[in-house]
């Protein structure tokens, strides 16, 4: 793997917030809090020129002075991650993705995603999507388990990418969400951008892009509610904000859900369930997805709960 070179950052406080080193840099670099902490550990926060702690109190007109470690560039090995293929032809893959695979490299990912695993099973892989995404159309959130599909040529990304910006591409999930949703269907139609506070996270915004997913109620408990929904766009985290900001998180979500109440789950529980598009040589491809017993066991204990 190729090291890439350090980068150092210097950031300037505009406004005497009085908040701390650490929370300030985990916004503006999107890091965690955990790696801000280890780079002021390790010496490579500077306020001021000097050495400080990471809960340091910021001020109006403090520089800080950032040094990014190197780090290895994402290698594109094939590595023997096993897959389950739904579907394969000459021009295309159905990948039922499992919960906690990455799918393609990045920042804290290098290795061992969905990206390493389709070089193995697959000799010829679409360009389409850059030389970090050979194949890829759309994406799953690493602990979002379901269907995606691959393109195996050029011709087929381009297709697909197509149906994809045209909203011609089915999309269904299943979610087991927070409280007992009202409505038996609905559409949330809110925009999405990033968050104006927390970069590593997106949120409702009136300058966002344009995001509407359609819910229907499968089955309603005293506390928590089963929905299939359908996207209608694909923003980012589109349905864990959208359902979040109607106050019925997903189950288990780490980022926008609720800390306690989440029965055992130890990730979001939402499953890309149903997948439909037009082939490029123009039949109709339909693909279903069981979640699987550890979805249907949590789902079991909402059921139970009086």
């Amino acid at each position: 793997m190729t090291p890439k070179p350090a980068e150092r950052r210097v950031l300037t406080v505009t406004e005497d917030s009085g908040g701390r080193l650490d929370v300030y840099l985990s916004e503006r670099l999107e890091l965690s809090r955990s790696q801000v902490k280890r780079l002021i550990d390790d010496g490579l926060v500077l306020v001021n020129e000097a050495l400080v702690k990471a809960g340091y109190k910021l001020r109006a007109g403090d520089e800080i002075r950032v040094t990014l470690p190197m780090e290895p560039e994402p290698s594109l090995e094939p590595q023997p991650i096993p897959l389950e293929i739904i579907y394969e032809d000459e021009e295309l893959a159905v990948i039922n993705k499992p919960k906690g695979l990455v799918v393609h490299p990045g920042a804290g990912n290098v290795s061992e995603t969905l990206v390493h695993a389709l070089l193995y099973h697959f000799a010829d892989l679409a360009e389409g999507g850059g030389p970090e995404r050979p194949g890829l159309v759309h994406r799953l959130d690493k602990d979002t388990s379901g269907l995606l599909v691959v393109a195996k040529t050029d011709r087929c990304h381009a297709h697909l990418a197509h149906l994809l910006k045209n909203r011609l591409m089915d999309k269904h999930y299943l979610a087991l969400v927070h409280g007992a949703v009202r409505e038996d269907e609905g559409l949330i139609d809110k925009p999405i951008g990033r968050h104006p506070k927390n970069r590593k996270k997106m949120a409702v915004v009136e300058t966002g892009r344009p995001a509407q997913t359609v819910f229907t109620v499968q089955e309603r408990f005293r506390k928590y509610t089963l929905l299939r929904l359908e996207l209608i766009t694909g923003r980012t985290h589109q349905i864990r904000v959208h359902l979040a900001s109607i106050h019925h998180p997903i189950v288990g979500d780490p980022v926008y859900g609720y800390k306690s109440g989440n029965l055992g789950a130890t990730s979001q529980l939402l499953h890309a369930c149903y997948l439909a598009f037009q082939h490029p040589d123009g039949q109709l491809l339909e693909f279903s997805s069981d979640p699987g017993p550890e979805f249907w066991e949590i789902v079991a204990k909402a059921r139970q709960i009086d």
